[in-house]
């Protein structure tokens, strides 16, 4: 117990001295999943809006493979990476592995089905209710989609909030393809995994304390976002 309370001690003491350290595995660490949020979202929300509004063969198909991708096994996707960035692979010449880049790619690719998954249904929900008044306006396809995306814009921070939160705590994928470099490619959770098993309890605790607060600070703020703009708009 006593030396539990230690570590949680040094762990504090760690956060409240902004030890350069840590401030640079978080930095890094918020650097490659805001990254990959960003390159996921940018993807995702019009390609679940345009599965949400239209109609074609194998539809149904496609949302359950969204869907199932939804809960794609990181190391799978690490390795598909790896082999893809390898110098055997198409992609080696690019030099990108073992570099935060490579994390990105990685990351992206996990989170999209989940954003993607998560704004076609709630596209779909808005759809059922405005589709007569779009139609009515001439908007079809992924015209009507993307002004139902605008619409719900801040609803949809929940998706994009859990593709957020599936990449800072992601490891299997980002310790394949990064390596787990000191100083390049350690993020938070593979530091946290690394001085677990080194017994370098303070430090892997203070990474788990400000990814914690991160998530909580981010959940807060799209909350409060979108209880502002419901008292806004109606």
């Amino acid at each position: 117990m006593g030396s539990i309370l230690e570590a949680m001690r040094g762990a504090l003491s760690l956060i409240a001295s902004g030890d350069a350290t840590l401030a640079g595995i978080v930095l890094l660490s918020l650097k490659v999943s805001l990254s990959a949020v960003f390159f996921a979202t940018l993807l995702a929300l019009p390609l679940g809006a345009a599965i949400a509004v239209t109609r074609f063969p194998g539809r149904r198909a496609l949302i359950v493979l969204l869907n199932a991708l939804m809960g794609l096994p990181p190391v799978v996707v690490g390795l598909v990476v790896y082999l893809l960035l390898s110098r055997a692979g198409p992609l080696g010449p690019l030099g990108l592995l073992f570099t935060p880049p490579a994390m990105v790619v990685a990351q992206t690719i996990l989170i999209l089905p989940i954003i993607a998954a998560l704004c076609r249904q709630a596209v779909e929900d808005a759809w059922i209710e405005y589709e007569e008044q779009l139609r009515s306006l001439g908007a079809e396809g992924m015209r009507a989609a993307l002004t139902i995306v605008w619409d719900i814009r801040y609803s949809l921070l929940t998706a994009v909030l859990a593709g957020l939160g599936r990449a800072c705590a992601e490891v299997g994928a980002v310790i394949i393809v990064g390596g787990n470099i000191d100083g390049v490619t350690r993020v938070m959770t593979t530091t946290i995994a690394l001085e677990t098993s080194k017994g370098d309890l303070p430090l892997a605790l203070s990474l788990g304390i400000v990814l914690i607060l991160l998530v909580l600070l981010l959940n807060a703020g799209a909350y409060f976002i979108k209880e502002a703009a419901q008292r806004r708009y109606g």
